[in-house]
């Protein structure tokens, strides 16, 4: 595949653009409370372009599809029916997509929040959630990014959910738990690592409300309104979570998960003796010394870049 990042003026914001990058104040909020919302990053016009690109996905259209299938890959199929969709690598996948989620000025935004030099894309997840208040699977129980990234020596990954519309209370916007990637565990195990659509949500409730304990911290849940073309960002040590979409249409949007310039694979054994295997260990190449290279421009491209 073509790396679409090679020409070195990617990065290169334009003066309107620049004005849209968060505040010093904005970023001390980002790192006080977990998540950010920013301004208009995308167009009218771009947003309905990612929405039309779903719907020819959908449909069954692929530029590209993964050379192998990953251990966990979360892939809807058509034969699933009206339920809450996840499909994995969709930035891989889809070239129009691909096109507005590498738009440098959320990278740009990315990296001035995570005060970091780069930024990588590290997965993306497009998501439908339709309007039905009756299947629980609708539901994201209360969970933070980094239980599943354990393969990742970073602890400063975060996430940018960009919808395809205005995202409200109603259709089962994002909500964080303000503060909590302050919070110290109480401790882990090995099941902090299984996604949480293997998991019993009760459980996941009782995490939460345990780790706030340990921290004297009460939980404060705040839902993310986001206008249409506006990011949420959130650190990947942030508890979030969604509700039911219970308006008049389905809710669609993107999960694009990012890495900071110091992300590196790291090895992290099970008490089985196993070591955790991400989706992206068996799609990446291999770097100097044989692990998996999570700079691989295929899957891994760098998407911002300070280059002074």
């Amino acid at each position: 595949m073509t790396d679409t990042t090679s020409n070195d003026t990617r990065f290169a914001l334009t003066a309107a653009e620049q004005e849209l990058l968060p505040s010093d104040e904005e970023v001390q909020f980002y790192q006080e409370h977990g998540w950010y919302l920013s301004k208009k990053l995308l167009t009218d016009e771009e947003v309905d372009l990612l929405n039309s690109a779903a719907d020819r996905f959908y449909g069954g259209h692929r530029d590209r599809t993964l050379p192998q299938r990953p251990p966990r890959l979360a892939y809807w199929e058509p034969e699933q029916g009206d339920v809450h969709r996840h499909n994995d690598y969709i930035f891989y996948e889809d070239d129009t997509i691909r096109s507005i989620l590498a738009k440098p000025l959320i990278a740009a935004v990315a990296a001035r929040i995570a005060e970091t030099s780069q930024i990588r894309l590290w997965n993306s997840t497009l998501i439908h959630k339709p309007p039905r208040a009756d299947d629980a699977r609708n539901i994201v129980p209360w969970h933070f990014d980094r239980h599943y990234w354990q393969t990742c020596s970073s602890d400063e990954m975060l996430t940018a959910f960009i919808p395809f519309h205005d995202c409200d209370e109603e259709m089962g916007t994002i909500t964080m738990v303000d503060g909590s990637h302050r919070w110290k565990e109480t401790g882990s195990d090995d099941s902090t690592s299984r996604h949480f659509a293997d998991r019993d949500r009760s459980e996941l409730d009782e995490m939460l409300e345990e780790n706030a304990a340990f921290n004297n911290a009460e939980v404060r849940k705040v839902p993310v309104n986001i206008p249409k073309g506006h990011i949420s960002f959130h650190h990947c040590r942030t508890y979030h979570g969604s509700g039911y979409n219970v308006s008049d249409r389905p809710r669609r949007a993107i999960s694009l998960h990012l890495q900071d310039r110091t992300n590196q694979w790291r090895p992290f054994e099970l008490s089985s003796g196993d070591l955790v295997v991400y989706n992206n260990d068996v799609l990446v190449g291999k770097d100097e010394h044989g692990n998996p290279d999570y700079t691989d421009a295929d899957f891994c491209p760098v998407l911002w870049e300070d280059r002074r």
